[in-house]
């Protein structure tokens, strides 16, 4: 449930960022995409700590902005299309590794709290 809100919660932060401060429609995109890698690594595997779980998704959003330097003609036909630009992205950015950070950070700490309340 949690990757499902968070895909919907992503999308509409990209489709209508109209009525956000542009801080946020500008840079919440990738973070909510790498709160969604983490939340679907949890999914797949729940027997991971959470930090390990943050780790990996790190990595994973790490592979695929550094496979944005790979400008083959097929890969670069996939990530013309709309579902191939939100899984794989169009272009390396270094301010991307930031975003994906701080989406991880947060799906983490959000995690981990509700863990804890969850044990109250």
């Amino acid at each position: 449930m949690a990757v499902m809100l968070t895909m919907a919660l992503g999308l509409c932060v990209r489709a209508l960022p109209f009525g956000l401060p542009e801080f946020l429609a500008v840079h919440a995109g990738d973070a909510i995409w790498a709160a969604m890698i983490y939340a679907g690594i949890r999914v797949i595997k729940p027997d991971l700590r959470p930090m390990q779980s943050a780790g990996i998704g790190l990595f994973v959003c790490l592979i695929v902005e550094l496979s944005q330097l790979y400008q083959a003609d097929w890969i670069s036909a996939i990530r013309s299309t709309t579902l191939g630009a939100l899984v794989l992205g169009r272009g390396f950015l270094y301010t991307d590794l930031l975003r994906y950070t701080v989406g991880t950070v947060i799906a983490t700490a959000a995690d981990l709290t509700v863990k804890r309340v969850g044990r109250v």
